[in-house]
């Protein structure tokens, strides 16, 4: 037994502080398993979104008054491009944990020499990849569209982050909390669509009674779409800098928490 004992012990860890190589390889086969099935992943949120904008273009033509001093469907691009970036990056990261589980291969990522944090960063930055995609390709084809131009790419670059961020941590929290498809549904169906559909994206809050508007303006989805739009025509519902700060504390918050959930093996470990 004493022999047994000194022949197996545990080894050390040989990465450093952080494992370059495991993170990097954990974030390349996320986006891979995005990119494999991209009719599905990158290809349907844009043609929903063109949806979107023809029947609204359609039903409401030009009746339609500006909204902050832009014609409705400019003001409404920016909007939709928004909206998908957010449900997408959810979408991305709450599937992966969810499938992972249903499927077994979870224990593939547990066994792993992947710390909690090496781990949910590369799925929520594997979600932000998969939501600057969908943004790229959406700009270009709502260009030939729509008269819509990037008039501050930095502020367009940074909030397309930060809510991609959050809403892949969010989606981290909510995979590792599913158990099946309905749990999910419930999530995406009364939580992340509409809270997304109450944030400006469809109109501005102007247009809402003061108290619906000081509402809103709890609402971190009115931040992400109002910054995103901003990026585009330089207007906003809101205040640009609050919600820089509002969105950077709640990306730090909801991905520690999705970190301690990791770490202390919610719902994935017996």
């Amino acid at each position: 037994m004493v022999e047994v004992g000194k022949k197996y012990k545990l080894g050390k860890r040989r990465f450093g502080a952080i494992n370059w190589i495991g993170f990097w390889t954990l974030y390349e086969k996320e986006v891979l398993r995005f990119l494999v099935v991209w009719i599905q992943t990158l290809l349907s949120p844009i043609i929903t979104s063109l949806l979107f904008l023809m029947v609204l273009s359609v039903a409401i033509g030009s009746e339609r008054s500006d909204m902050l001093g832009v014609p409705f469907i400019v003001f409404l691009a920016p909007g939709l491009i928004a909206m998908q970036i957010i449900q997408q990056a959810f979408s991305h990261s709450s599937s992966s944990f969810m499938i992972s589980k249903i499927q077994g291969n979870i224990v593939d990522i547990l066994y792993a020499p992947l710390s909690a944090g090496e781990v949910t960063f590369a799925v929520t930055l594997a979600a932000t990849t998969r939501s600057f995609m969908i943004g790229i390709v959406s700009i270009f084809i709502f260009y030939f569209l729509v008269d819509i131009e990037i008039k501050n790419i930095t502020v367009l670059v940074f909030y397309t982050f930060v809510s991609s961020f959050i809403l892949g941590s969010i989606g981290v929290i909510a995979g590792l909390w599913a158990e099946k498809f309905d749990h999910m549904a419930t999530v995406t169906n009364f939580i992340i669509i509409p809270l997304s559909f109450l944030s400006g994206t469809f109109y501005s809050i102007d247009n809402l009674p003061l108290f619906l508007q000081t509402v809103s303006k709890c609402n971190p989805f009115f931040y992400m779409i109002d910054g995103i739009r901003y990026g585009f025509l330089e207007k906003s519902d809101g205040s640009i800098l609050v919600g820089s700060i509002y969105l950077t504390l709640l990306s730090i918050t909801t991905w520690f928490i999705s970190y301690l959930l990791y770490k202390k093996g919610y719902k994935i470990k017996s």
